[in-house]
């Protein structure tokens, strides 16, 4: 509470002091009235301001030099009645005004600001805020007459001098606040909005100081950096609320055409009085433009975000009221704006984004021609420069050049067809894009990964998502590749759909060095014409046309799926077809394509480049993911298309290029999607039939459709046996046409069998292994059994039987025959018929005589002069048996029809056929078992043995290189297999012995690993055969302890191997010994319980 609450008390308290300073201007007495001023209320204050006022302005006037901390302390005590007091009077206001700018003016000798300290300054501007934030009303507006322009005038260029010149930073901040105060443009409530006419009148005054104005801020925006950003930014600030008024739209269309005349007493202030007329807005607009380049270059970099932010506000305040007086200069803003939107400050870019979206929804662009033209010859000269910028740029530099251009389209938005109904301009965008999005086709890898075989079924490979990822020339930033699908995206959109698709339709045709990117432009186009995945700040005007997609639709795949644009070479694989048979298709291709197609004209060539190929199947897999994109977008409508577009796909499921199957395989998968299927599965089997008819019509017209066993390879792959059926008519043409054309077409044909018998073998199990594996099991446990109650149960009447039945077979031997005639009349009645139990055998199933129907063509193939054939005839043979391995009465006779031709590959062919031809044979022991042993020891072991006894010494003294070889393979593949071989068969002790015998040499330690492993191998499997035998062999090699005889009559035992040295034999020996040690440790133990009672 003031101890002065009346005006009379407080004018007896500060008549006295207000007497003293007029009399003496002293610091001491200035601080007497500062002091009495505080015990005064604001009411009463109020009305002895100009009594207060008058010794304070008084000591200000008076002549001669005066101490600078008199002056601010004269200041500050102003400073302080005009915050508790309003100033009512207009002429108080002018001479308060007029006085404390003098206190900032230089002498009249000088041009610069005076030496004054910089807390005077300070307090000087405190005090012009203060006293222009008393004034109200009228009172305020009549300080913007233009009568007072030069006293305007005199402050403005006081204030703008000490923010470009001083150094102290406060005082700066302080001059550019008082500056945007003076403008009558602070954020304060405490002053009312003016009116229009009121804002009429105030441009058309500081229209005067513009150039100055704007002219020292832009040096002050570009300054040094070490003048701090909140010096940047109130400078930006106070730069377009200037601007913004002085060229406000609404303003200039107001503006009379001629300049009003002022009375003669004014005639001198109406030569500095500017009309704004359309010259005067035009030539100030240019000039203006260069200043905000200046501007938005320099704080568009700035290091702080709260610059970049402010500048954010610049482009949205000019281009709300100045988006027809500044048209040119928004190729500046825009370009800053847009640019702005990747910033690193998420509060610069949600304002930035904020911002766009309001420029979107207010329609600044779509209402405003010039501005749309001046977005398009900035789309235009950014496209132009486009690939030069992300051939020179580092990936930051991209990302922003593709942002800018993202922007543009986006603020563009229903205006685009500007753009794309100019040729220059749809023409130039487009290059530039199909410039920049050139793939790199060098890596061989793409060419050399091929899809395994047999591969899995489609499910396990399928993954949603339908891009692949691409290596691109020009960029390697995953977000560049985004930006660019969001551009192509946006024009789908926005633009004519039709239009687009025709030109760059056109593109793909025009040249193979364009195809790709093209494609992945269409693509993105009808992506972004569906709405799917495009980030927009506007709708579009006319709604999306169903029809319309889907006839875009149709003519992009139809052109996708041309022959000269969906079968190109991707390799050279000779398996694909003969020489002959491609020159045909590659003519047919042509002929299809057109001279346009520059891949067939290189693929027509005798050697193709690896960079063909590898474009050839990007090209491929681009459309794919088209075909999956098209899906997407369509829905339930791409099932009108599906008989068109899923036989070309399954194709390309098939391929043997890895890349290309799995990009088939994801397409799949969205078709799947998109038309409701629950599985790629019963996609398949939906549309089975029309399918199957069109593999059926491609397979008996194999020279020129060669890749249908590739659908039907997919299709076996990817279902189940209820399919069986309706391709079983399809297997049966594909037989007969076997046995017309096996000479020229048996590759072909032989991998439509390999996928059948692929097929069955999945769909019926592989039940051989196992069977097998537990058949030998009991047999293991009988033998063990039986052993055991032999050892238990013997007796000495078996004893002398065994000797009596020894003498018998003696007398036989020597010739001694009184009784072999009636026995064999026993033996002869005692055998079975032999097809006893043949009679009301049930039918043999669909599936099985499927496969003996394919085995019975593959042993006629076995001799085929074609090392491939060979192969492949292999494969399927082992399938086959795999299949009829339940059907013992018709695998064995084929077994041994068979036996022969497999002879013949395992013992004199290629070691790649030995290879595959004994894989057969390990398949064959597993399901026929003791039905080959005497086969197999008579036509087989013998030169295996032989063969492994030759390559020992070849590969004990090879190099780590010898591992990659054939030979090694080969020498692996048979150690591996032999001794399960020796096992399945139960082979008798003369050969167990020729095995032992080559297999001993590869327990050398001068052997490759490898190998010594797999001759280990070999040893433990004969442990389990016969191991006495096998004891014995080891221990004539390396025997490390002694045997004691049981009993002093008998002799001690002799073995080879006690007391030899160590040799390259000894370690894997004794490692054998010891497990053949364990083995007999826990034999007996597993015999007694195997052979009790349960």
């Amino acid at each position: 509470m003031a101890v002065f609450d009346t005006p009379q008390a407080a004018f007896g308290a500060l008549r006295p002091v207000c007497v003293q300073l007029t009399r003496a201007q002293t610091m001491e007495n200035v601080r007497q009235l500062q002091a009495h001023l505080a015990g005064v209320s604001g009411a009463a204050l109020q009305e002895l301001q100009e009594y207060v006022l008058f010794p304070l302005r008084f000591a200000l006037r008076m002549p001669g030099p005066k101490q600078e901390r008199l002056v601010q302390s004269l200041v500050q005590c102003i400073s302080s009645v005009l915050a508790a007091t309003c100033v009512k009077k207009q002429e108080l206001l002018q001479e308060l005004f007029s006085e404390l700018c003098t206190c900032l003016a230089p002498p009249p000798s000088s041009g610069q600001a005076a030496p004054l300290s910089e807390e005077l300054k300070l307090a000087v501007i405190q005090a012009l805020h203060t006293l222009m934030h008393s004034a109200y009303g009228d009172v305020i507006l009549s300080l913007y007459q233009p009568s007072s322009l030069p006293l305007l005038g005199f402050a403005v260029s006081l204030l703008l001098t000490l923010a470009e010149q001083e150094k102290a930073k406060q005082i700066k901040i302080s001059a550019l606040e008082c500056l945007q105060v003076l403008v009558l443009q602070c954020d304060c409530q405490e002053h009312q909005h003016l009116d229009e006419d009121e804002e009429q009148q105030c441009g058309d005054l500081f229209a005067s100081f513009l150039p100055g104005i704007s002219i020292a801020l832009s040096r002050v925006i570009a300054g040094d950096i070490k003048q701090g950003h909140k010096t940047t930014v109130s400078a930006i600030r106070l730069f377009y609320q200037i601007v913004g008024l002085v060229m406000a739209d609404k303003q200039l269309a107001r503006i009379p055409k001629s300049k009003e005349k002022l009375l003669v007493e004014h005639s001198r202030v109406s030569e500095l009085m500017i009309h704004r007329g359309p010259d005067w807005t035009k030539s100030t607009a240019e000039k203006l433009s260069l200043l905000l380049h200046k501007v938005v270059e320099s704080s568009s970099v700035h290091p702080h975000w709260k610059v970049r932010l402010e500048l954010v506000e610049l482009v949205h305040h000019l281009l709300r009221n100045c988006s027809q007086s500044l048209v040119d200069s928004f190729s500046h803003l825009l370009k800053a704006l847009v640019g702005l939107v990747n910033d690193e400050n998420s509060e610069v870019q949600s304002r930035c984004n904020t911002v766009l979206q309001e420029i979107a929804e207010q329609r600044i662009v779509a209402q405003n021609r010039a501005l749309a033209d001046v977005l398009s010859e900035n789309l235009h000269s950014l496209a132009t420069a486009l690939p030069r910028l992300m051939n020179s740029q580092d990936d930051m530099g991209k990302v922003s050049t593709l942002s800018l251009l993202l922007g543009y389209l986006k603020l563009l938005g229903p205006k685009i067809n500007i753009v794309l109904n100019s040729v220059s301009h749809l023409q130039r965008l487009s290059k530039a894009l199909v410039q920049v999005l050139e793939l790199d086709v060098t890596d061989v890898k793409i060419v050399e990964a091929r899809r395994s075989e047999p591969p899995g079924p489609l499910q396990q490979g399928v993954q949603k998502g339908r891009c692949q990822k691409k290596y691109f020339r020009f960029f390697t930033e995953e977000k560049v590749f985004q930006l660019l699908q969001q551009v192509c995206r946006v024009l789908g959109y926005y633009g004519n759909l039709y239009l687009l698709v025709d030109h760059f339709m056109g593109l793909y045709s025009e040249s193979g060095l364009y195809r790709k990117q093209a494609a992945m432009i269409l693509n993105e186009l009808v992506m972004g014409a569906a709405g799917v995945g495009v980030d927009f700040l506007q709708e579009r005007e006319v709604p999306l046309n169903v029809d319309d997609l889907k006839g875009s639709v149709t003519s992009i795949l139809d052109e996708y799926m041309d022959q000269a644009n969906w079968y190109l070479v991707t390799s050279v694989d000779t398996e694909e077809s003969s020489p002959e048979q491609s020159e045909q298709r590659l003519g047919l291709a042509v002929r299809a394509g057109g001279v346009s197609s520059d891949v067939l004209l290189l693929s027509s060539e005798p050697r193709v480049t690896t960079r063909t190929m590898n474009s050839n199947i990007w090209q491929i897999c681009i459309q794919l993911e088209g075909v999956g994109c098209f899906a997407a977008v369509l829905g339930k409508e791409f099932q009108l298309l599906l008989l068109s577009a899923l036989y070309p796909v399954l194709e390309k499921a098939g391929d043997r290029t890895l890349l290309i199957s799995e990009t088939a395989l994801g397409t799949l998968a969205d078709i799947c999607e998109a038309c409701g299927y629950s599985s790629v599965q019963c996609l398949i089997n939906e549309n089975s039939d029309y399918l199957v008819n069109g593999i059926s019509l491609n397979l008996r017209q194999l020279e020129y459709q060669p890749r249908a066993s590739q659908v039907l390879d997919t299709m076996l792959k990817n279902s189940d046996a209820s399919l069986l059926p309706l391709v079983e008519d399809v297997i049966q043409d594909v037989l007969s046409a076997l046995d017309q054309s096996y000479n020229n077409q048996a590759s072909t044909f032989l991998r439509v069998l390999h996928s059948v018998m692929t097929a069955l073998v999945q769909w019926f199990g592989v039940p051989s292994a196992e069977e097998h594996q537990q058949r030998q099991t009991d047999k293991g446990q009988s033998r063990t059994r039986s052993q055991g109650q032999w050892e238990v149960t013997i007796t000495s009447q078996e004893v002398e039987q065994f000797f009596l039945d020894y003498v018998s077979q003696k007398k036989i031997a020597e010739g001694d025959l009184p009784h072999l005639e009636e026995e064999a009349d026993e033996v002869s009645l005692a055998k079975p018929e032999p097809n006893s139990n043949t009679e009301g055998e049930a039918p043999m199933p669909s599936h099985a005589q499927l496969a003996r129907d394919v085995m019975e063509r593959c042993i006629h193939l076995l001799s085929d002069g074609s090392l491939r054939v060979r192969l492949k005839v292999l494969d399927v043979l082992e399938l086959c048996v795999t299949v009829l391995h339940p059907h013992e009465n018709h695998l064995l006779p084929m077994a041994h029809r068979v036996w022969p031709a497999l002879v013949t590959r395992l013992i004199s062919d290629d070691p790649l056929a030995v290879l595959r031809a004994f894989k057969v044979l390990c398949t064959l022991a597993q399901t026929c078992g003791d039905f080959l042993r005497q086969r197999f020891s008579r036509d087989v072991l013998p030169k295996l043995t032989s063969s492994l006894l030759s390559q020992a010494p070849v590969s004990a003294r090879a190099g780590p290189v010898y591992s990659h070889t054939l030979a090694f393979k080969l020498q692996l593949a048979v150690l591996q297999g032999l001794g399960s071989l020796c096992e399945r068969l139960d082979m008798g002790e003369s050969d167990l012995n020729k095995v032992a015998d080559a297999c001993l040499i590869y327990l050398s330690a001068k052997q490759p690993v490898k190998l010594q492993e797999a001759a280990q191998s070999v040893f433990l499997h004969l442990m389990h055969v016969d191991p006495d035998s096998t004891w014995l062999l080891l221990s004539e090699v390396c025997c490390p302890e002694g045997y004691e005889p049981p009993h002093p009559s008998l002799r001690p035992v002799k073995l080879g191997g006690m007391g030899r040295p160590r040799n390259e034999l000894t370690d894997n020996v004794l490692l054998l010994l010891q497990r053949l040690q364990q083995l007999e440790c826990t034999g007996p133990r597993t015999s007694t319980q195997q052979a009790s009672p349960s």
